[in-house]
């Protein structure tokens, strides 16, 4: 059976409209934000309206034997939209309702196009918010977060996405449609499987519907800024702010190379002859948002720091912006950039930004580091031109040297970007053969033709 027999399947399935097979638009799936993978044209793009379509697609697709790559808006940071093996992109910008606003039970019920930040902005009135917020979050999709369990910079406090993820309508690779967990606080009926397809990547069903846990709004909040000439005095300020039994709702860090970078292309006051600067937020109900913030200046100072605490709503909008300002700020400096993901426990942030600095001078290469440090979850940024062989040779060597270092500090190789084909190599390594091979039985029960986004997380 050809390829132009399954396209002809699909456009009567769901519709011409909803069907893309003009190169020039194919060619925008080839790829997505992720820097240093290979990548590949599709042979059809496909757009459907709900779940009925997405049935429809699945049982193309196992007819035919063609993989398919559920997509979002393209921003995750480890390969996984890009198509390998051509086939089917299956994209949810047409699947962007907001089912229910439900705000007696605290949940709300999604399609997986819905952008997040739309999210926040629908439940707002209902004094409520959706904590997960990573960097892409005025673009970033509910499906694509899910199917990544992003983070974001509210981690430290809030937790990631799977912990806001109570139920699931996912198709399977047949076609089959089934749902899991529900608006239930408590729920352990038989195997989680909510928690199975959060952070699944694609590889095991394609997510048609959410379910998601809402909470109520803070009603204060303070931002601060710290200034520091030592490194491992923002690193140490980190541990003992936590240590403190104070938990800010964001902790941020970035390094020298990133605060002048930021500064270079933002122009919002940043100190760029500091070693490193901690934004930090606390909130809650005003009395104890006082009582925190009294604390984590105590301990900045402490440690050697200087610290600023906005004086109003434009200042927290000013410093937030510097921070959310960091990868783009640092995409500008050179052609190619590897953003990267290593995350420690809190303890051991300090000897991870100074081993990153030692990294950074044995490859010869430019690192920029930021990240949530009160979690631990730093990305340095290798700024780089892949069409430099030689140095493209060191920035493959300092990457394995980066999730190396951070495994052996009690660590992990993503703290919330995902495996897809970036790091499936390194799962060996936190894993073990056995436990990557328990992974991969789990995936072959579940889609044993291997078309469920083939190539990501397993290899």
């Amino acid at each position: 059976m050809s390829k132009a027999q399954a396209i002809e399947a699909l456009v009567k399935a769901i519709g011409k409209e909803n069907v893309i097979t003009e190169h020039e638009e194919l060619v925008c799936y080839s790829f997505d934000a992720t820097a240093d993978v290979p990548s590949q044209m599709p042979d059809v793009v496909v757009t459907p309206r709900g779940t009925d379509d997405v049935v429809q697609i699945m049982k193309v697709a196992s007819q035919y034997k063609i993989p398919v790559y559920p997509r979002g808006a393209g921003t995750n940071l480890c390969g996984d939209t890009i198509p390998l093996k051509g086939g089917i992109v299956l994209r949810t910008q047409k699947m962007n309702k907001i089912i229910e606003i439900d705000a007696d039970n605290l949940v709300a019920v999604v399609q997986p196009g819905v952008v997040i930040n739309d999210l926040n902005t629908a439940v707002a009135p209902f004094g409520l918010i959706y904590p997960p917020d990573p960097g892409t979050v005025a673009t970033a999709t509910m499906g694509g977060s899910v199917s990544e369990c992003s983070g974001g910079l509210r981690g430290l406090k809030y937790g990631v996405t799977k912990h806001y993820v109570m139920g699931l309508e996912v198709v399977m690779v047949d076609g089959t449609v089934a749902r899991f967990g529900g608006k239930t606080v408590k729920n352990v009926t038989a195997y989680d499987m909510v928690k199975l397809f959060t952070g699944a990547e694609g590889t095991l069903g394609i997510i048609t519907e959410i379910t998601v846990k809402l909470i109520p709004a803070p009603e204060a909040k303070k931002s601060m800024l710290a200034v520091f000439s030592k490194l491992e005095d923002a690193g140490n300020t980190v541990t003992e702010i936590v240590r403190s039994k104070v938990i800010p709702a964001t902790m941020e860090i970035m390094d020298q190379v990133t605060i002048r970078t930021v500064e270079n292309f933002a122009k919002v006051g940043l100190p760029t002859d500091a070693e490193a600067v901690l934004l930090i937020e606390v909130d809650g109900i005003p009395e104890v948002v006082e009582r925190e913030a009294a604390t984590v200046v105590k301990v900045v100072e402490k440690n050697n720091g200087n610290i600023k605490v906005a004086k109003d709503d434009k200042e927290r909008d000013g410093l937030w912006a510097a921070r959310r300002a960091a990868l783009p700020a640092l995409a500008q400096m050179k052609p190619t950039t590897v953003l990267e993901d290593a995350t420690v426990p809190r303890s051991r942030l300090t000897e991870m930004l100074v081993a990153l600095q030692n990294i950074a001078k044995k490859y010869n290469l430019m690192i920029g580091t930021f990240g949530h440090a009160g979690d631990g979850n730093l990305h340095p940024t290798i700024l780089t031109d892949e069409r430099n062989t030689e140095e493209m040779k060191r920035v493959h060597q300092a990457v394995d040297e980066i999730f190396k270092t951070a495994l052996e500090l009690g660590g992990t190789i993503s703290g919330e970007h995902g495996i897809g084909m970036a790091k499936a190599k390194y799962l060996p390594l936190e894993f073990g053969e056995q436990g990557v091979e328990i992974m991969r039985k789990v995936k072959r029960a579940l889609d044993p033709d291997n078309l469920l986004n083939p190539g990501k997380m397993m290899g």
